[in-house]
């Protein structure tokens, strides 16, 4: 019997908690990102995106088509309240869920829908009463596999609501452009039209055709993109375990990125979830890994230690912003994510301390304290370390 798999992606999420900040954006073409000639598009309202302006786009360009937009800068730690709200919102359903970024998620219904007849009108309270509670819109795909149920939530926007059976994918899916198989990136998909392949239909026709000229172009993704396309991909939901030894968070992007500059606020973002994960279990940790997917579909990643445990967002965005530089700077990229491991208690945290050092230990974990306080009363990873900024760079002293 087939799971019923839901995917429920919060609409313009942080335009959204912009507009909940200050309820005057509400209807105006809104960038949440930053100013100046290096400043990125993170999102933007939908009223934006009626003149073309998109995540990822140089905030200079974006004005360029939009002159009357209002830049806001991003309120991180606002964004991940809402979050976490709507994850709890969520478990109302069940327990069975997989976040897939701060604002999305997998989540099995197979018992909240056992039953059911009329699935839409199940789905479709849901999702007022998420709008009408918390003021966050969503869209929902349901369908047996995870990435059919991702394809369902992207096909209708804002509110929208898609439940695709397998039965449906030749008449849904197939029609649509090649660029919106979803694990396509931007770069991939010239290469497949310069095959012929311009729709889904047509690339499904060439993967069940074992075609080695798309295979080629796929590489190690076109099996899983075979199993995708015919119904057959992953219905596993990944829950955190009670006792995690690491907490992590990725993010697809919303195009393929080169560079630091043009993931920056999404990495961000990531170490303050992440940050805000350990905290609410209590958790620090002795290590981090940077990871990265490129368009290949290829994993990388990248591993750091601490002098002393923490779960401290600006010790990690200072870090995780080092080994990008370094490492991934020339790669283009479709998925970044940060895990922070090697977790112990922090009421439990076992210091090898002398006489001689307690003093300089407990300072040293007070001004942790106060520099985390701080931050949250700025809004962000305004202050860091010294020490943090000689390893890695960034933050103010």
């Amino acid at each position: 019997m087939s799971r019923a798999i839901v995917h429920i992606d919060l609409n313009a999420f942080f335009a959204t908690c912009e507009v909940l900040r200050d309820p005057s954006l509400k209807g105006k073409p809104l960038i949440v990102g930053h100013t100046g000639r290096s400043g990125i598009v993170s999102t933007c309202s939908y009223e934006a995106r009626k003149y073309g302006i998109h995540s990822g786009q140089p905030t200079f360009q974006a004005l360029r088509l939009c002159p009357d937009a209002i830049v806001v800068e991003p309120h991180f730690r606002d964004y991940e309240v809402y979050s976490r709200s709507f994850f709890s919102y969520v478990r109302q359903y069940t327990n069975l869920i997989e976040v897939a970024s701060i604002d999305e998620c997998y989540a099995d219904f197979s018992k909240a829908l056992y039953g059911v007849k009329d699935q839409t009108a199940f789905l479709r309270k849901m999702q007022f009463e998420l709008y009408q509670t918390m003021g966050l819109t969503c869209s929902i795909g349901l369908s047996a596999t995870k990435w059919l149920a991702k394809m369902g939530s992207d096909l209708k926007k804002p509110m929208g609501l898609v439940i695709l059976r397998r039965k449906d994918i030749e008449t849904v899916l197939y029609p649509l452009p090649v660029e919106q198989f979803w694990g396509i990136g931007k770069k991939t998909a010239p290469l497949l039209r310069e095959l012929g392949i311009v729709t889904i239909g047509d690339l499904a026709k060439a993967l069940n055709a074992d075609d080695p000229h798309v295979a080629k172009v796929l590489g190690k993704f076109t099996l899983t993109a075979r199993d995708w396309i015919n119904g057959k991909g992953d219905d596993q939901i990944v829950t955190e375990p009670e006792d995690p030894k690491s907490v992590g968070v990725s993010h697809t992007l919303s195009h393929d990125c080169r560079g630091l500059e043009e993931v920056e606020s999404t990495l961000k973002a990531l170490c303050e979830e992440v940050s805000e994960r350990a905290e609410k279990k209590g958790k620090v940790g002795k290590g981090m890994t940077l990871h990265v997917k490129d368009t290949s579909f290829k994993t990388h990643t990248k591993a750091a230690s601490f002098d002393q445990p923490t779960r401290d967002a600006s010790i990690l965005f200072s870090r995780a912003r080092t080994l990008y530089k370094s490492f991934y700077e020339n790669m283009d990229v479709r998925l970044v994510g940060v895990t922070l491991e090697k977790l112990g208690d922090k009421t439990h945290q076992m210091v090898q301390m002398t006489l001689w050092n307690y003093g300089d230990y407990e300072s040293e974990d007070e001004t942790e304290r106060l520099i985390t306080q701080m931050n949250r009363k700025l809004g962000g990873s305004v202050l860091t370390r010294l020490s943090q900024m000689k390893k890695g760079g960034g933050g103010n002293a």
